[in-house]
Parts: structure tokens; sequence; C-alpha cells
């Protein structure tokens, strides 16, 4: 995407093709949202199915941002245990996000079916993976906090664990039957043509430079154009620029890459992953990984391919892979690619109302899929008046700066080096 092929890398390659789209030239609209990701997108189907006027406007692509750089799991919830939400949130607003998070697969899923999404949609789970002893305790913690809830999660042995992996690496797993994997770039895209087809206005190649308030009504700005609404959803997140760069601001960004293998053979497909579960580790600097419809092994963790975190990285994890599954042989990638997870100072997400009627989720901490996807269906329905913000599963924040943003930003980038350098376990 714009010519970079580490931005967006195997998603790129294989999503589908993206909508036909233009920059802004003037409009008029109930809603303009600002933002082509999960959220935007989500937003815009669900006002405009129910009758709203909606105009959504991206700076860049559909899914430039990190909807089109990810892993492609949809995992339920959020890092945070289920039992400290109530903790840090209230126990109003704690259960209230439980709740809806919990069950936010399950409307990825139900939009992908809807309106026949072709994203390599798998439906069989994902293992979130323990590393020794505290691994094992923390997993089995999560089991038991969800479990109590009446979440479909299941505490592996480390024998099925290795059974379903292809590997004897973890002591355990814990298996969540809402979850599943994707293809990230395909599914916004199938958003963006769903929503098209409900008669909602995108616009690419459209930043976003100023808004302006006329009354009763927004005026949005763009290089190219205005367009006119009652409403504004602010669904940038962490790739916040322009007049909401304060969405990025009160994030840390934590870098994140991914590279794809070549397709592997018949008996390798048969071993890795046989399930097609999507994984991830305990591990601070964690490992994740999952296999796409043809055989290729997605393998990321924390860094950024840039300067001498290319080789690093590289190294590190064809080492890992080898480790992780010795009969893999010599490691050839196909793409490689990274991107920026935002992760707030509390590891969860945010609601802010930035002026009257301009409102908007933000902070998913590597979460994109699901929570951004049940956000912006949150948003619709609070525009059309289904949900007042007494009963929204945030409560209304203000953007704040964390204490040495910059500093953290640098340290997490050169400090996954370190560790990748120093260290080929996983």
């Amino acid at each position: 995407m714009l010519n970079d092929p580490r931005s967006h890398g195997l998603w790129e390659k294989t999503a589908g093709e993206p909508p036909a789209t233009a920059p802004l030239q003037g409009a008029v609209a109930d809603v303009v949202i600002v933002g082509g990701g999960y959220t935007g997108l989500s937003s815009a189907l669900h006002l405009a199915e129910a009758g709203s006027k909606v105009v959504l406007l991206e700076a860049k692509e559909i899914g430039f941002g990190g909807a089109g750089r990810n892993v492609g799991l949809i995992n339920a919830g959020m890092w945070v245990m289920p039992d400290d939400l109530p903790g840090v949130l209230g126990p109003v607003h704690g259960e209230r996000l439980l709740e809806l998070l919990g069950n936010a697969p399950k409307l990825v899923m139900e939009l992908i079916d809807k309106h026949g999404i072709a994203c390599e949609l798998e439906r069989n789970g994902t293992l979130h993976c323990a590393v020794g002893a505290d691994g094992l305790k923390e997993i089995e913690a999560r089991a038991a906090q969800w479990s109590a809830r009446g979440a479909p999660v299941t505490l592996l042995d480390a024998a099925e664990t290795a059974k379903r992996i292809g590997s004897d690496a973890y002591t355990g797993s814990l298996l969540d039957m809402r979850a599943g994997t994707l293809q990230p770039l395909s599914y916004a895209r199938g958003l963006a043509h769903a929503a098209l087809k409900a008669e909602v206005a995108i616009h690419t190649s459209s930043p976003v430079i100023a808004t302006e308030r006329n009354g009763s009504r927004w005026t949005v700005k763009t290089e190219s154009g205005d367009v006119s609404a009652d409403w504004i959803i602010v669904a940038t997140d962490a790739y916040s620029t322009g007049p909401f760069e304060q969405v990025r601001n009160e994030q840390v960004y934590l870098p994140y890459f991914n590279f794809a293998t070549v397709p592997l053979g018949h008996n390798l497909r048969q071993s890795i992953l046989p399930g097609r579960e999507g994984v991830w580790d305990t591990k601070d600097i964690l490992s994740s990984f999952r296999m796409d419809q043809a055989g290729r092994l997605v393998f990321g963790s924390v860094g950024a391919l840039r300067n001498t975190g290319l080789a690093v990285h590289k190294g590190w994890a064809k080492r890992a892979l080898k480790r992780l599954f010795p009969d893999i042989g010599d490691v050839e990638f196909e793409c490689e690619w990274y991107g920026q997870i935002g992760m707030t100072d509390n590891a969860l997400p945010r609601f802010h109302k930035f002026a009257p009627n301009v409102i908007g989720f933000s902070g998913y901490n590597g979460r994109g899929i699901a929570p951004g996807t049940v956000f912006g269906r949150t948003l619709a329905e609070h525009i059309l008046g289904r949900l007042p913000e007494a009963d929204l599963p945030l409560p209304l924040t203000s953007p704040t700066e964390p204490s040495f943003r910059a500093l953290k930003e640098i340290w997490y980038e050169a400090g996954a080096q370190v560790a990748h350098f120093a260290d080929a376990r996983f």
C-alpha cells in the first residue's frame, strides 16, 4: 500500500479487491465518519442500514491503519483479566464491557455471513499458550474467570496443546471457542463493499484537515471538499492525525511485525495447526502465529522491521520457528510487514466526546477486529437514539497523554531488538 511492501505485506497480496472510491468533493449527511478501519466501517454500515445518510472519510485507503496490518485473530475480551475489569472501570461499566467484548467475535462472524465477505474466516477458536509455570498459572486464572461467566473456554494440558499446535513448547493452553482467525484486510474491504451497498458514501485519499461548528451542524473539511453533518464519529484510533491527533497521542506505540512463510508442504500443514486455530503466548514480548488458507504460516512478535530491526527480528523469527517446529527445515519468508499497536496506560479502550455530537472509541491495545466491529455498532446505536450515553459500555473520559510517551516508544522498539538478538527461545 502506498508503494511500501512492509506496511501490509501478505494481507495486501492476498486480499479481495478494494471498493472503487474517490476523494471527497462535497456532500451533506446525517453522520460523517472519520476513519476507514473496522470501527468506522461498522458504524457506517449499521447507521446506513437504519436509514441514516452517512459519509465516510479515509485519509489513505480502506484498512490502511491497524485494520490491514495485524495478525488476524478475532479474540474476545481484552488483555486485562476479566475479574480485574470491574475494579478498573467500576462494577457497572466493567461488567458491561466484559459482556460486550466477550460476544464481539460473534458479531464479526455474523456480519461476514450476512454480507458474504470472503476473508478466510476460521471458526475453530484461538489458543492462548502458556510458557513455563508462570504462564500456566496465568491461563488457569483466565480460564476460571471466563468459565465463571459462562464463556466456552477450555484449559488444555501440555499433551493436548502439543497435538493441536504440532509443538511441545508449551505447558498448556486456553482454547477459546468464541474466537477465530480471518484475513484482516479482506474483512475491512468486505465491510466497505457492504457499506457501499447500503448507500454509504466512502471517500478515500480524503484526510480531514479541520472541523467547524455551524449552528447545530458540523462542517468537516478536506483538501478537496467539505461535508456537513449533524454528527461526527472519530474512528482513527492509533493512526490519528490532523484535528484528532490527540487520540494517537494518548496511546503509546508498540510496534508489531509479522513474517509469512511460503506455503508449507502437505505433511507440515497436517502437523502444524491442523485445526487452524490462532495462537499467541504468555511471554511479555509475546509471539503469535496462525495459518492462512494457502498454508502459509504467519509468525509475529513485538518489534519494527526498520533499520537494524529488520535483520534482528528476521533472524530471531527463523530460529524461533525452527525451535517450535524442528521439521520445518530452512524457513523461507514470502512477506514481511509491521504496524503500530496503540496501548493505553491501563490497557483498556476509551470513549471520548470531543465536542457536542463528536464521539469515538479508541485504544484497542492489539485487539482491533472484534472490539472495533462491536464498538462501531455501539456508536451507531447511540446516534440512532437506541443506546443512551448512560448505558454505554465505557465511561466518558477525556484524552490525556501518558507520561514519557516518546521515551516509552523508543524503549519498546529498542528493547524488542535486544531481546530478540539475545534470545532465540519463545
